[in-house]
């Protein structure tokens, strides 16, 4: 089997640690918003909730699994939560299909620049190389394809976990306690709201996330709350000092139905 050559550059063109930039000299075509140039007639999928929240000893990122397409459930069981590297989550609201790839391509991002350059990037660098693919989706955000992701993580320059959240033109924006993103995310912000604050615990964080997308579902219809009888629940990830953790539907399932069974169901936030 032939391998191809590996592609050179003249010292002006150079891509150096960007893999956006590499793409950009030898595969346009796979860049983020390449090929689109007109509106979409037809319904597309839609990640919905997702939100991250600070606590004392970093952030805990969390999303619903519904994907919808107009007023159809596309899919039940998708993961809007995934690891950007092991100090750092990424999470997804909007357009299905350009989020996976953007994730995917920001992870391959992260990567790249790593191995290339030999340290990896600061938290605030990683979320302005998510800035720059969010504002080259911009085309496709146009014609439909609005992707609006959050990214999360533990500074381990700092010792503290930090939020950020990003509008469809690729403006990137820090917040000091929490965010949420996506068509339920009015209603997960608001009991947020009520019960954050600075000294909470991973875990206390944990079951607002779950009370918080419960009560998002309970408003929004494109938002999944958990579903016992299918064994569906939120993704949930705790970043801290010791690296990106996702907790297994077991840990969800019990705070799930201790949310359910518990004298708050149905209630507002305190």
């Amino acid at each position: 089997m032939e391998i191809p050559a590996l592609p050179t550059f003249a010292r002006d063109t150079d891509p150096g640690p960007s893999f956006l930039e590499l793409l950009r000299h030898t595969r346009p075509t796979s860049m983020p918003g390449a090929g689109f140039d007109g509106a979409v007639p037809f319904d597309i999928a839609h990640a919905t909730t997702i939100i991250a929240i600070r606590c004392a000893s970093g952030v805990v990122m969390a999303g619903d699994r519904r994907a919808t397409a107009g007023y159809t459930i596309a899919g039940r069981r998708m993961e809007k939560v995934a690891p950007a590297d092991e100090w750092s989550g990424v999470a997804i609201a909007g357009a299905a299909g350009p989020a996976v790839d953007m994730v995917r391509l920001f992870q391959t991002q992260l990567e790249h620049y790593e191995k290339v350059q030999g340290d990896s990037l600061s938290l605030e660098g990683k979320a302005n190389q998510l800035a720059q693919m969010v504002r080259a989706n911009l085309p496709a955000a146009m014609a439909g394809f609005v992707v609006v992701p959050l990214f999360a993580g533990y500074d381990q320059r700092r010792g503290r976990g930090r939020v950020f959240t990003y509008d469809a033109t690729g403006g990137r924006y820090e917040e000091i306690d929490f965010s949420a993103q996506g068509s339920g995310s009015v209603h997960a912000r608001n009991w947020i709201k009520a019960s954050w604050r600075e000294d909470l615990t991973a875990d206390e964080a944990v079951d607002l996330a779950v009370r918080a997308l419960f009560a998002a579902a309970d408003e929004d219809v494109a938002t999944g709350g958990p579903d016992l009888v299918r064994r569906i629940y939120p993704t949930i990830a705790v970043i801290d000092a010791d690296g990106y953790r996702q907790l297994n539907d077991d840990e969800i399932e019990a705070r799930s139905q201790a949310l359910l069974n518990g004298p708050e169901r149905g209630g507002s936030p305190a």
